[in-house]
């Protein structure tokens, strides 16, 4: 939803008397009803997302069972330093996010705006490692699922390493999908913050509903990163 978008439902809500009252929206009786219906629906949506990851992590175990040897030596070209580097990120990426939940309690919009910025950068820097380090390097190396797909390593069956590498770009690439989606939210929140939206300047709850979001995609990450990088190693 546009910026432009939010202003014209505020003002349609003025027009037939449905303007917020100390930050409440008129469809609610007060701020615990509304901070508890903004809490039940990003959990529900959370909830599905759990869903999709889990399947996939069960996939992955069950195969890696099956395929312990195969998958061993596939895990080989998976180096653990983009990996490390990207866990921090992401952790700090969480600590600002925090930060800025915590000032717009406070109302302190210069503070709230540094670190939601502080949180893109370093969600951004995530993607250019793992574009950089991680996906291109393999797209050369032709260890991409599909026609081009080389594996003339003496150990492991070439079928299963592919099946390997599929599980590696769906797990990681759907989570990097989640970050970018996650960099464009806390964007639209910036700016709605710069211009001191009641939405989010009256009602900390909206800021920490997209908080909630990036801390869940933080976690996968952190199923994710030992799952590929450590465990093998």
């Amino acid at each position: 939803m546009s910026a432009i978008t939010l202003d014209e439902h505020e003002e349609h809500d003025e027009h037939h008397g449905h303007a917020r009252v100390n930050g409440v929206m008129h469809q609610f009786e007060d701020i615990d009803q509304q901070n508890e219906c903004y809490a039940v629906g990003m959990w529900s949506f959370l909830v599905t997302e759990i869903m999709m990851f889990g399947a996939l992590f069960m996939a992955y175990t069950l195969y890696r069972w099956r395929y312990a040897d195969s998958f061993l030596a596939a895990h080989q070209y998976v180096h653990i330093w983009p990996g490390a580097i990207n866990t921090t990120l992401l952790l700090a990426s969480s600590f600002t996010m925090v930060l800025a939940v915590h000032y717009t309690q406070l109302k302190k919009t210069k503070l709230v705006l540094m670190n939601l910025g502080a949180t893109m950068f370093f969600a951004t820097a995530f993607l250019v490692v793992k574009i950089g380090w991680e996906y291109i390097p393999k797209f050369q190396e032709h260890l991409f699922p599909g026609p081009n797909f080389v594996w003339d390593k003496p150990e492991g069956s070439k079928n299963v390493a592919q099946i390997f590498f599929s599980f590696y770009f769906t797990m990681t690439g759907l989570h990097g999908l989640h970050v970018l989606i996650g960099i464009l939210i806390i964007g639209f929140l910036a700016l709605q913050h710069k211009k001191k939206h009641p939405a989010v300047h009256d009602d900390y709850m909206l800021t920490e509903m997209v908080a909630l979001y990036w801390h869940f995609v933080d976690l996968v990450w952190i199923f994710l990163f030992p799952l590929y990088y450590l465990i093998p190693k």
